[in-house]
């Protein structure tokens, strides 16, 4: 009897081993019996052992954890071609867990995270393909326009011009309808809604990188240098005008000024010889003699200038009346 006590106790621990299992945290068990997941009582939802200490039936059960956490699907980029017929090459990241445990076993092959991602990543480029082949380039790379201005007196600098633009009015800047967010938005919930019968969460997706295949890059960058440099004339060319326009202003104001200043120096100097000869006028009104005699010495002076000079003069004219009077003035 002895014998047998301690074969029972042994299968007895045994048994008891294998009955317990353990639930890390962070982790979910689900309990496969037969081939069959061990659902809760009249439900058809697969029963969930929280973490922590549990048991099952020895032999016939199989527990298979399953990790509740967030997970992160950061893939290989992909490339889209848009609506103008180029090609993208975009890198996504989704992050997602399980929700439905028992539908996520049976559809992913028993749990298998690989194949759980495969089809997730299939669902998602499909309908990442579908919005990107609506869209075009600029609208894929913008987000969301904010419709700012660039306001009077705002100095605009262009790399391709010489110097920068002082802009005299309200300029609206381009608009760009920017559908960044609005695509990872929209994937966003194609993803989650079919993502369901695979028994997961997408909590979030987003487009890291979007860079353009090399053979046309190029292309895309001569196109954008060609629009900088046609604004930059723009800016060269109405700045131009406007200097024409001020140097116009300013040599009609300064033709102004000078006309006036040259008209009032006008008056200023005929005032001033009217006033000269008044003066002259009056000194010399009382003493004719004297101012006849002053204009002969004058006259003198400037015929008598040069040896050179000849003067045929009767000598009993007035012109030596001066000359011959020995006594000055009479």
């Amino acid at each position: 009897m002895r014998k047998l006590i301690i074969p029972v106790v042994v299968i007895f621990i045994a048994l008891l081993l294998m009955s317990i299992f353990v639930v890390k945290e962070g982790d979910r068990g689900i309990v496969v019996r037969f081939g069959r997941i061990i659902k809760d009582n009249n439900t058809e939802v697969a029963r969930i052992y929280e973490p922590g200490l549990h048991f099952k039936v020895p032999v016939f059960d199989r527990v298979r954890t399953l990790d509740a956490r967030i997970q992160t699907m950061d893939d290989q980029a992909d490339r889209f071609v848009t609506a103008e017929k180029k090609d993208v090459i975009i890198d996504t990241y989704v992050k997602w867990r399980i929700k439905d445990f028992g539908a996520y076993y049976l559809t992913t092959g028993g749990g298998d995270k690989s194949t759980a991602e495969a089809l997730l990543k299939r669902k998602v480029v499909d309908s990442l393909r579908a919005e990107i082949g609506a869209k075009e380039i600029k609208q894929i790379v913008s987000g969301p326009d904010r419709g700012e201005k660039v306001d009077p007196g705002a100095v605009i600098a262009d790399d391709t011009a010489p110097a920068t633009t002082i802009v005299d009015e309200v300029v609206p800047r381009k608009e760009v309808e920017g559908q960044r967010d609005k695509i990872m938005a929209d994937v966003l919930v194609e993803a989650q809604e079919s993502a369901k019968d695979l028994g997961i969460e997408v909590v979030d997706f987003r487009m890291k990188k979007i860079n353009l295949p090399d053979e046309i890059s190029e292309s895309i960058y001569r196109r954008m240098r060609a629009e900088r440099e046609s604004v930059a004339r723009k800016h060269r060319s109405q700045g131009r005008e406007k200097a024409e326009v001020i140097r116009a202003q300013s040599e009609l104001e300064v033709a102004k000024i000078l006309a006036e200043a040259d008209r009032e120096a006008r008056v200023v100097r005929g005032s001033a010889d009217a006033e000269s000869a008044k003066i002259y006028a009056d000194a010399f009104k009382g003493h004719a003699e004297f101012y006849n005699f002053v204009r002969s010495l004058k006259a003198y002076e400037n015929s008598f200038n040069s040896k050179n000079d000849m003067l045929v003069v009767d000598p009993n004219s007035d012109f030596f009346r001066y000359m011959k009077q020995s006594d000055g003035i009479n």
